[in-house]
């Protein structure tokens, strides 16, 4: 359907149409009947008033603030039900940590639908249970509003799939909800390893005596299990038995749900005529951090603020939108990495219980190590003398060994393309910027993608190390940094452009073909990066050999400059990348195919370098670990690729991901490339790099200390302040030798103030 008869509506709706009893819509309905006692609202719920899917409801203080101001009848009565607990205890085989300090609230959910229906009818909402809504065609052109608030299989959302544009994604695991007949004094997670994999518990209090208990598994383990052959009642008798230490050998309780996979849903649009959606049906974030009942509540307040602050309906419903969103899409980010840490649990599992314990607490990134060091001191300090900290020193400042090399902290400059060499030699300009980063106390500084031709330029201000005079001024760089900020390494990242060279500079059009002056560009494969771009030619044998060659040249010129650590460059799309993805290698050679001729060409590179780079100095490998494109690479391959690259010497993989194809779609957001890296870690057994929007020091400590990375790359911070790492100490209030400012600084290593603090505070208030 394309469209939506609507009536010509008032300023302000008068007539409000409420598909879906929840929680969001009921309380939509109770807020705009409030707001204007006027307005006639219905409330349609297929289900009985009684029914519910779950058993508790978790708010935060943040929520419940929200509706203390703007319904302090409902927030009274939520107050007087709710149980509140801070502690969250984790049991991993068998030892149990407890960290305090998290302040939840919950009530039972049928009681909350219970306080909502009470508030409906004392304010004249009309509620009609058993009853299916009408078309919602039909409501939109006999209401002003239509809120649809039927959930995550919202029939509205449906109707309008064309307009509201939904991607519904299910997951891995199946869950299913039950109740305990007793209260759990904390919120609990329970790991069990049975003989058919890893099964978790989610249980926290509802009610005085009574607890929810999600039960949650991968599909393959729920079908191995033999859940799939068992009615609800069975599955909760099974459930007690695996989890029987957690329940004290009590029973659990079915109630109406059933064994589902978790469903994520983003809609383009929010709105279409008077119609908006409303909790659910416009999103879903996983349970595992307490979000959807929040959520539904939150756009019901923010839809009614916005209906009484704008003139038309169109209007509140685009503020609405434009209010909402980027907190959604915030939460749902957590969600995701939250719900995907548990998916990928089994990777975790031998870690000492108290490091799984904070690597839990930390999943979704937006607990942090400070924050939860505000929380619980006594449990982040405990956490941190596991994992081997000296006394006040946070986990950024530990020193971290590769080969011969000995890194005094775990923070790297990442390497940032500059674009500002001439004929490929670095000048003054490299001279400033990697000697002011290597000053700025990191324990590693790389190179920008250092090229092994002219041919392999990305473009015409990319460095080179195929002359000596380029060779002569990168030794300047390196004896710069050595001579001026010892203890900071530097390392070389060595690349060829591929498919993806002969372009402009990035900020004269980034990608875009020069428009004079190219040069002609090889691939794995004949392919265009963009329909703009030049066609490469596809290698020949004896091109592979010469390339290979050029790679090994240059790596003898950096050996000879004194760099400590070489990178090879196999991602984003350039050359050695082009080979690894099956969406640029099409070759029907040696090199072509499987994921093992795929990486064939890139493993003789490594080795040809290898041979010539010093054996006491580390090599490390730059992946893309997907390509975030239908038929690319996948975390799966990446995985693979990096075994590979370990098992010829490869001392760590800088795991950073896409750039490959032009079509990506890349799941943004704050560590978002993190989870692959830590793969990586876990089933591949060697040490690695996270990069990608990673911007605090905060985030490389927890990062560092949950054991998803060993080491961490931060490029744009490094940029807004070339001295990022020496302040993160001062900011700590760190001093050590993970990282030392160089003596003419010294003076700096205190936060200047600003203004004066200690003024008298106002005691008295005249009147006049």
């Amino acid at each position: 359907m394309t469209g939506v008869a609507t009536r010509q509506s008032p300023p302000r709706p008068l007539h409000v149409a409420v598909v879906g009893g929840g929680p969001g819509g009921l309380y939509a309905a109770a807020l705009l009947k409030r707001l204007d006692p006027a307005r006639r609202i219905t409330v349609w719920e297929r289900n009985a008033p009684d029914d519910t899917f779950g058993f508790g409801v978790v708010l935060s203080d943040e929520t419940l603030g929200g509706i203390e101001h703007a319904d302090p009848v409902v927030y009274a009565a939520l107050s007087g039900e709710f149980v509140r607990w801070d502690d969250i205890d984790i049991v991993h085989r068998g030892v149990r940590h407890t960290c305090g300090g998290h302040g939840f609230a919950a009530l039972g959910r049928r009681r909350l639908l219970e306080i909502l229906h009470e508030r409906c009818r004392a304010l004249g909402v009309d509620l009609r249970f058993r009853t299916q809504a009408p078309h919602p065609s039909l409501l939109a052109r006999t209401h002003d509003l239509v809120i649809a608030a039927d959930g995550v299989h919202s029939t509205t959302r449906e109707t309008y799939a064309r307009e509201f544009r939904p991607t519904v994604e299910d997951h891995r695991c199946r869950y299913l909800w039950l109740a305990a007949d007793f209260a759990f004094d904390a919120f609990r997670f329970e790991i069990a390893e049975t003989e058919h994999g890893v099964t978790q518990l989610h249980g926290y209090p509802y009610a005085t005596d009574a607890s929810t208990v999600v039960v949650e598994m991968r599909d393959e383990v729920w079908r191995a299990a033999g859940f799939a052959d068992m009615d609800v009642r069975e599955s909760a008798d099974r459930c007690a038995k695996i989890f029987t230490d957690a329940l004290g050998g009590r029973p659990l309780r079915a109630g109406t749900s059933t064994w589902t996979t978790f469903r994520t849903v983003v809609n383009a649009h929010w709105s279409h005529g008077n119609v908006v959606l409303l909790g659910d049906a416009a999103h879903t974030a996983h349970f595992s951090i307490g979000s959807g009942t929040k959520l539904a509540v939150e756009d019901a307040l923010a839809l009614a603020a916005c209906l009484e602050e704008h003139p038309t309906v169109a209007e509140a419903l685009t503020a609405y939108e434009e209010e909402r969103r980027p907190v959604v899409a915030s939460t749902q980010r957590a969600a995701r990495a939250s719900l995907e840490w548990f998916e990928e649990l089994r990777l975790h599992l031998d870690q000492p219980s108290r490091r799984f314990a904070f690597n839990l607490l930390t999943r979704s990134r937006r607990v942090t190590h400070d924050n939860l060091r505000l929380r619980d001191a006594r449990f982040t300090a405990a956490v941190e003398r596991e994992f081997g900290c000296p006394p006040g020193t946070p986990p950024m400042f530990t020193p971290f060994r590769l080969r011969g090399l000995t890194l005094r902290n775990r923070v790297v400059v990442s390497p940032m393309d500059m674009y500002a060499a001439v004929d490929g030699v670095p000048g003054d300009f490299h001279l400033v910027h990697l000697g002011a980063r290597a000053l700025g106390g990191a324990g590693l500084v790389m190179t920008e993608m250092v090229c092994v031709s002219p041919q392999g330029r990305i473009t015409p201000g990319c460095a080179g190390l195929w002359s000596h005079r380029q060779a002569e001024a990168w030794r300047r760089v390196v004896t710069f940094a050595h001579r001026h900020a010892p203890g900071t390494a530097i390392g070389v990242q060595l690349g060829h452009s591929g498919r993806k060279g002969s372009t402009k500079l990035m900020w004269e059009g980034m990608d875009e073909p020069l428009d004079d002056g190219n040069w002609p560009l090889v691939a794995a494969s004949p392919l265009p990066y963009t329909p703009r771009s030049q066609t490469p030619r596809e290698l020949t044998r004896a091109q592979l050999t010469d390339l290979r060659e050029e790679f090994t040249a240059a790596a003898w010129r950096a050996a000879r400059c004194g760099f400590d650590l070489l990178e090879l460059h196999c991602a984003h799309g350039y050359l050695l990348s082009g080979f690894l993805s099956p969406l640029t290698n099409r070759r029907t050679d040696r090199y072509g195919g499987s994921l093992e001729r795929r990486l064939r060409f890139p493993l003789e590179v490594f080795d040809a370098v290898r041979s010539v780079w010093p054996e006491e100095r580390p090599m490390t490998v730059r992946i893309s670990a997907t390509d975030w494109a239908d038929g690319g690479t996948t975390a799966e391959d990446a995985v693979e690729i990096a075994r590979a690259f370990a098992a010829h010497g490869a001392d760590a993989i800088d795991v950073s991901t896409g750039q490959v194809v032009a079509g990506e779609r890349p799941a943004y957001g704050r560590s978002y490339q993190t989870p692959f890296a830590d793969r990586i870690r876990h089933e591949a057994g060697v040490p690695v790099i996270a990069v990608g929007a990673i911007s605090s020091w905060d985030d490389v400590n927890s990062l560092i200390l949950a054991g998803r990375t060993d080491l961490c790359a931060l490029a744009r911070p490094h940029l807004y302040d070339p001295h990022w790492t020496l302040h993160a100490a001062a900011e700590q209030g760190y001093e050590g030798p993970g990282v030392v400012w160089p003596a003419p600084y010294r003076a700096g290593s205190r936060r200047p103030r600003t203004g004066r603090t200690d003024a008298p505070r106002p005691r008295l208030t005249l009147g006049g």
